[in-house]
């Protein structure tokens, strides 16, 4: 089911009436959000359905576990490297095994072992790395003692809540379990807030992320040899604003749909390609996951407490083991070791650079941070390694003028790249505007709205770019 269509707007209607029909009961109002996640889970393979009500069980009973062997550390920590490890066989299993079956036959093809394999066909659950790294994050903190312990509800909800669940915000059992504690209430800001992230998420994805997809980077990814110079350097930059516009589209949805039901996400993205360094743009892109990779992996890995080399490893394994999470590739890993070396290379020059020696000029340092973050997009997308380097090749060599790239998909990427220097908060006072207006001049005027959007998309709905991960 997918956020910009008919069926989910009725499906998410449904949810909300009912739902602030059932104020009255929490427990109740929980129990229909969570079946009502379950309904929007299956909508894709009823069968995965049962593989998230056993992570939840899963991460639920390891915690529990975890906290009736207080006092016996050596107990405690054997109890959650059995939950990490769990997790971890689950989502390598449904994500690395096709990929590491191929690397282990052509392996044996090398030794002389010339048989194929029987590989099976592993179908890859939507949103799974979301919803593992959501039941880890909560088993690691109560190990530190950094949150409470949740009832089996809330923590199966915490884990299947439909606006998050297939591709985040990645939000952590301390935040949002202690919203299910209470009742909620729908205050005017947080509906005005919440309308206006769905509006302007819809916007995003359905005109800009999917006229450029459509019209310029998937043709031109697809078949790199086959387009000019100037084709593959607009679908580069095309790509960088479309993954921005269409991920961040659904962080801004998610969390305005949580904001209907009366919950606080917190904000995913904060205007990535305006940063001045490759550390300043991990503060910015995917802030959930970036801060999830730090808490849980960097710090875990020796973080900065161990001297500089320690720290630039820590740094660049990272990234890697982050690369890998997006997907069985040798594109991620390639993605992952250009962000980590680069992370690990700003470090040294901190700490190294000779006394005196300046900085780059900010605006030096955007424009440098943006294009080796666009250098990684080509591996990102790029379907194998040989079309990303015959993609940078081709950028590279002599080409005749663009036979794809129109004055509107140009406009397209230009105005996707205005949206980083922006205002910050040209969101909120959006919603500031609106929130003391009439509440049916606001419907009327949401509604209205989206019906434009609707006229300006492309025919069809394209899957959110991060559901695959």
């Amino acid at each position: 089911m997918l956020f910009p269509t008919l069926t989910f707007g009725i499906f998410f209607l449904l949810t909300y009436v009912v739902a602030w029909l059932l104020r009255g009961s929490n427990e109740w109002r929980k129990i229909l959000i969570l079946v009502a996640s379950w309904i929007f889970y299956g909508w894709w393979d009823t069968r995965f359905v049962v593989l998230l009500i056993a992570s939840g069980l899963l991460n639920w009973g390891t915690a529990r576990l975890i906290l009736a062997a207080e006092g016996r550390p050596g107990l405690r920590k054997a109890w959650l490297a059995a939950g990490i490890a769990v997790n971890l066989t689950i989502l390598g299993f449904f994500k690395y095994y096709g990929f590491f079956m191929v690397q282990l036959e052509g392996m044996l093809h090398l030794l002389g072992w010339q048989r194929d394999l029987a590989i099976m066909q592993v179908v890859l659950p939507v949103g799974i790395s979301f919803f593992t790294f959501q039941g880890m994050s909560y088993v690691i903190d109560i190990y530190r003692r950094k949150t409470d312990a949740a009832g089996l509800l809330d923590l199966t909800l915490l884990m299947s809540f439909f606006p998050h669940l297939v591709a985040g915000p990645i939000v952590r059992a301390s935040h949002l379990v202690p919203q299910f504690a209470r009742v909620p209430e729908l205050t005017r800001s947080m509906a005005a807030m919440g309308l206006s992230l769905i509006v302007w998420g819809l916007f995003k994805k359905a005109v800009i992320a999917s006229e450029l997809a459509t019209g310029l980077v998937d043709p031109v990814f697809f078949d790199p040899s086959a387009h000019s110079r100037l084709d593959l350097i607009a679908a580069a930059y095309g790509y960088a604003v479309q993954i921005y516009c269409d991920f961040s589209a659904y962080s801004d949805m998610a969390i305005g749909l949580a904001a209907l039901l009366g919950y606080r996400f917190p904000h995913n993205f904060n205007q990535p390609y305006r940063a001045a360094s490759l550390q300043d743009f991990w503060r910015r892109w995917h802030i959930s996951l970036s801060s999830w990779l730090r808490d849980y992996l960097y710090v875990s890995l020796g973080g900065s407490r161990h001297g500089l080399k320690r720290l630039c490893f820590a740094l660049a394994a990272t990234m890697l083991l982050g690369g890998l999470w997006h997907g069985a590739s040798w594109n991620f890993v390639i993605w992952g070791a250009l962000h980590g070396s680069v992370l690990a290379a700003e470090r040294l020059w901190q700490e190294l650079k000779p006394k005196g020696a300046r900085d780059l000029p900010a605006w030096a340092g955007v424009l440098i941070t943006f294009h080796i973050v666009l250098l990684g997009w080509i591996f990102f997308r790029a379907a194998s390694f040989g079309d990303a380097l015959a993609f940078l090749g081709g950028m590279f060599g002599t080409g005749a003028a663009s036979a794809m790239l129109t004055p509107l998909l140009l406009a397209l990427i230009l105005v996707g790249m205005t949206f980083h220097f922006a205002p910050r908060d040209t969101i909120q006072r959006a919603a500031i505007g609106i929130r003391s207006l009439p509440a049916p001049a606001v419907g009327l005027g949401a509604g209205l709205l989206i019906l434009v959007v609707d006229a300006m998309r492309p025919d069809g709905v394209a899957p959110f770019i991060y559901y695959q991960f």
